[in-house]
C-alpha cells in the first residue's frame, strides 16, 4: 500500500524548533541520530499530530552549516480548531502572525502565516468557521 509518510526540512537549532512546533500542537514523537564513520552528522527530529501517522521530519546537520530557504518552499499548513485561540497561545511564546487572519475568497475560512525560527512558513486554517 502506498501511503504519505512525512516531510523533511533542515533547522539550525533544534531547542527552538521543537517549542515553536510544540507550541503549534504538534507532539515530539523520537530522534534519529546519524552517525558516519563514527562521527555524529545529523539528528532526525520527529513530530506528529496525536491520532495521525503522517509526520514532519526536522534534520539538525552538527556541521554548522546554513541554509537559504529559495524559491521553491511554499508553507505546510495545519488546520485548528480555533485560530484566534491558537493565535493567543502562540502570542504567549512570542509567535506573531506575518498579518492579521484573513479570508482568500468570501465563504472561505480564516487563516493566517506564522514562521518557525528558521523562516519556515506554516499556514494556520481555521477548521472551526
Amino acid at each position: 500500500m502506498t501511503g504519505y509518510l512525512h516531510t523533511m526540512y533542515r533547522i539550525t537549532d533544534p531547542e527552538k524548533s521543537r517549542a515553536f512546533y510544540e507550541a503549534l500542537g504538534f507532539e515530539f514523537r523520537r530522534e534519529f541520530p546519524i552517525v558516519r564513520d563514527g562521527e555524529l552528522e545529523a539528528t532526525n527530529f520527529f513530530f506528529g499530530f496525536p491520532g495521525q501517522q503522517e509526520e514532519l521530519e526536522l534534520t539538525f546537520n552538527h556541521d554548522g552549516r546554513s541554509y537559504e530557504l529559495g524559491t521553491g518552499y511554499g508553507h505546510i499548513a495545519i488546520g485548528v480548531d480555533d485560530l484566534d485561540a491558537t493565535l493567543a497561545r502562540l502570542r504567549d511564546q512570542d509567535i506573531e502572525p506575518e498579518r492579521q487572519p484573513y479570508r482568500v475568497r468570501e465563504g472561505g475560512a480564516r487563516l493566517c502565516f506564522v514562521r518557525d525560527p528558521d523562516g519556515y512558513r506554516v499556514e494556520l486554517i481555521d477548521r472551526g468557521n
